[in-house]
């Protein structure tokens, strides 16, 4: 059993299968350097290899995420792989939506349990001033794909910003009442290097919540997933309504999750340099990997402060 040294069970793990993106977004990669090069990015045999083990010590989650997991060629054939493994209960996407309408139903017959689409404004030119891509359209197109195919459930990820998106607190809230979606509000947050964090654009959560609260009241329902955010439904409301406090409510004493980053190696906390390379310990065998695994787990801190400083980008590590 994966359980590091403060009693945290570790259920939970965010694959990495790329760095790329095929979006700029003024948060994460706006002014990016360079990518990892091909040859150093985990081939699919190995992320398999990587979770299996993952699985076989206790894991039942595992998330697909990037940089943009739909920008890697062999990726439905990764979630036909994985969807295979014995004893994973549940197998879930992180994307940017932007190839999604063209891949969801195959994806979904791989074995894909349910998505994550980020989707910060509904407005075409704010769209592209936040992304860097005229793309909107295509996103919405993905997110109702993602809804007819039978992806369950579908969240829709907005990172709200003061002074950027603030405005749109209440349209995107009303998707859940029209759509079977669960729309999660989330704190802006530093998330690395080389990215626009500016203080005045944090939004806590008690305001945007308190905000949301001007469509009817609040009314707590169970978290599906087991993750950090607090979920509610509104009144006559097909879907829910989420809220992710990154910044002004730590949730480290709960942290379930371990990060495997494209080129191999886990990241034992979102917010620590520490990592640890699992390269040196793929194809010696599944007890190889599993020890290797234990070993990197006793080292997961409790939490950290957070911080703007960090080498590396969002995209880089997984998020």
């Amino acid at each position: 059993m994966l359980k590091d040294r403060y009693g945290r069970r570790l259920r939970y793990l965010r694959v990495s299968v790329t760095d790329r993106c095929n979006f700029r977004c003024l948060y994460c990669s706006r002014d990016f350097s360079e990518w990892l090069p091909r040859e150093d990015i985990l081939s699919l045999e190995e992320i398999r290899e990587v979770v299996a083990a993952a699985v076989s010590l206790g894991v039942e989650r595992v998330r697909l995420t990037g940089g943009e997991p739909l920008v890697r060629r062999d990726f439905p054939h990764l979630v036909r792989m994985l969807s295979e493994i014995p004893g994973l209960r549940d197998l879930s996407l992180t994307t940017n939506g932007y190839r999604l309408a063209e891949l969801a139903r195959e994806l979904k017959q791989a074995g894909l349990h349910r998505v994550n689409l980020s989707l910060d404004t509904l407005k075409a030119e704010r769209f592209r001033e936040l992304t860097g891509v005229d793309g909107l359209s295509r996103v919405l197109s993905g997110l109702e794909a993602a809804l007819s195919v039978g992806l369950h459930p579908v969240k829709v990820n907005m990172v709200v910003m003061r002074g950027v998106n603030e405005d749109e607190i209440l349209e995107m809230a009303r998707l859940s009442l029209s759509e079977p979606l669960e729309v999660r509000f989330i704190e802006f947050m530093p998330v690395g290097p080389g990215v626009s964090w500016e203080e005045e654009r944090f939004l806590p959560l008690a305001e945007i919540m308190e905000r949301v609260r001007e469509l009817g009241p609040l009314e707590e329902v169970p978290s599906q997933g087991g993750g950090p955010a607090r979920v509610f439904r509104l009144p006559g409301a097909r879907g829910r309504v989420g809220f992710i406090a990154a910044i002004s409510r730590h949730f480290c004493d709960r942290c379930n999750r371990l990060r495997l980053t494209a080129e191999g190696r886990l990241r034992l906390c979102l917010f620590s340099e520490e990592e640890f390379d699992l390269r040196p310990y793929l194809g010696r065998g599944p007890e190889v990997l599993r020890e290797a695994l234990l070993e990197a787990v006793r080292r997961k801190p409790f939490g950290k402060e957070l911080s703007g400083k960090r080498r590396r980008p969002m995209r880089a590590i997984g998020g």
